[in-house]
């Protein structure tokens, strides 16, 4: 019986060196599975920004105004006849228009045509008879009174032939109002009154409006700022001038790409608008093609400086609440924050950077997501394409 004991406590030793055994493996194990391994370098791309010469813009938003414009109005009073174009059409200079009764007035014309006819008979009389007076009086014949007369009539005879003569000069322009041309080649609009309607009964009557859209103006504002700025680079020579091309100016409507329609800025305001800040500009283009219609929201681009700047891919700047950064790798592969200050677009995706990098360092331009300040990366090194300025399309 004890023997049987002694072996069933061996057995349990046993099998407890076995399990406790088995745990210091199983530990040793699960120690050596869990030892912690560091992710390799994130990989990114990196680039050298580039530096070259290059414009720098300023854009504007204004509207475009037709060249000329002009309201077509019934200066005399009657019926409308007909009018002799197609609305909406574009119609060239002195094309005939509207035609306002003619008759009328053309019967006035004759009228005062026969009126001052009769003035120059009548005066003519007077001058005959004051010589015969004269030619009386200077043989003692006749009295100082009688001569005083005619010569009076003769004045008045006169007087008269010359107010006929402004009848019939005003009887005249009456009746060239009844037939209205196009004063300058351009686009009319519909007829806003029907044949056989009066019109020019108490006011010059709205017949339709006729505007010339080639060429055509821009007008758009500079602030106070931007002006004062562009003053100061012109003290110190720095514009983009150049020879003949000094008041160059760009547009654009809003489906267009780029700013395909060229001119030059032809005015500019003599003072600033102390309620808005602001001095209004003009620029005119050529428009052989009529698609640039009066009242379009558009874009004007001007040159402002041409100067050597750095360059980066737009999609490599980043921003937070400070402003806007980039991440440079440095010659440890490792990764820099640094605060910039951007500049306008200038060729295609690359934008100017004012400060905070320089054409020797490495610009993270594509992994951001992967790249930490701090962190080291396995850095990819490209060439940004040079892209080609665009002024116009």
């Amino acid at each position: 019986m004890v023997a049987l004991e002694v072996v069933v406590a061996e057995v349990v030793v046993r099998r407890r060196a076995a399990l406790l055994l088995a745990a210091a493996l199983l530990a040793v194990g699960c120690s050596r599975g869990n030892r912690y391994a560091p992710p390799p370098p994130a990989e990114v791309t990196v680039a050298a920004p580039v530096e070259r010469e290059v414009t720098i813009y300023s854009e504007f938003s204004g509207h475009t105004v037709a060249y000329e414009s002009l309201d077509i109005r019934a200066r005399v009073q009657g019926y409308l006849q007909s009018f002799d174009f197609t609305p909406g059409s574009y119609v060239a200079k002195g094309d005939l228009l509207f035609v306002i009764e003619p008759e009328l007035y053309q019967a006035q014309v004759d009228q005062a045509k026969a009126d001052l006819e009769g003035k120059e008979a009548q005066a003519h009389a007077a001058q005959q008879q004051l010589e015969i007076t004269q030619a009386i009086f200077q043989r003692s014949a006749g009295s100082r009174t009688d001569l005083v007369q005619k010569t009076q009539a003769r004045d008045l005879a006169r007087a008269e032939v010359t107010m006929a003569r402004a009848n019939l000069e005003a009887a005249q322009l009456n009746l060239s109002y009844t037939r209205l041309y196009a004063p300058f080649p351009g686009r009319i609009d519909r007829n806003l009154v029907d044949v056989g309607n009066l019109v020019g009964s108490g006011q010059a009557t709205l017949l339709a409006t006729i505007v010339r859209d080639d060429p055509i103006f821009a007008y758009f504002t500079m602030s106070e700022r931007e002006l004062l700025q562009f003053q100061d680079l012109q003290r110190q020579n720095r514009t983009a001038a150049q020879q003949g091309q000094g008041d160059v100016a760009y547009l654009a409507l809003a489906t267009d790409r780029g700013f395909p329609h060229v001119g030059r800025v032809d005015y500019t305001s003599n003072r600033v608008d102390p309620t808005t800040g602001t001095i209004e500009l003009r620029a005119v283009f050529q428009n052989p093609d009529h698609v640039i219609l009066p009242g379009l929201f558009a874009r004007v681009r001007l040159p402002l400086t041409r100067e050597r700047a750095v360059l980066v891919p737009e999609a490599a700047v980043s921003q937070d609440q400070g402003g806007q950064y980039l991440l440079v790798v440095d010659d440890k592969n490792h990764v820099q924050y640094r605060r910039v200050h951007m500049g306008p677009v200038v060729a295609g995706e690359l934008r100017v950077v004012n400060d905070g990098v320089t054409a020797a360092d490495r610009v993270v331009i594509d992994g951001l997501q992967r790249a930490r300040p701090g962190a080291e990366v396995k850095p990819t090194l490209t060439e940004l394409p040079p892209a080609a300025e665009k002024t116009g399309p």
